[in-house]
């Protein structure tokens, strides 16, 4: 697992993602605050940043979003689902979205048994513990 990057801002320090989610709210609020002739926030909270690596919150995440649409019933297979990233995860589109080596080394994935470790459920309980 790749260590957290932070990026000094004055003198606040706060991680790169972090900062990447404030620059991606304040270049949407400035000029919509603008164009309704208003000042302020327009998300309640600022974003946070939360220590997940002891919960193996990445696999997790990874597999909910693959899981959703099969969950819902929307598809009868994950590979089904026309939206999903899944099919490049498991090599049957090649998609440049994803950046897939960089995930799989990233969350410690093997590629050999991606496929069946994407299938097994993810309790709500588990996900509930995560949050």
């Amino acid at each position: 697992m790749k260590s957290v990057i932070n990026k000094k801002i004055g003198g606040i320090s706060m991680p790169s993602l972090v900062n990447g989610f404030r620059l991606l709210q304040s270049s949407y609020t400035i000029p919509y605050n603008k164009s309704v002739n208003r000042t302020g926030s327009l998300f309640r909270q600022k974003a946070k940043f939360k220590n997940i690596s002891n919960n193996n919150y990445e696999f997790v995440c990874l597999n909910y979003i693959h899981q959703n649409p099969y969950m819902a019933g929307l598809c009868s297979r994950m590979e089904d689902w026309e939206f999903s990233s899944f099919k490049d995860y498991v090599g049957q589109r090649n998609g440049t979205l994803c950046n897939i080596e960089l995930a799989l080394e990233m969350l410690n994935l093997v590629r050999d048994s991606f496929y069946q470790d994407s299938y097994n459920v993810i309790s709500d309980d588990k996900i509930k513990n995560l949050l």
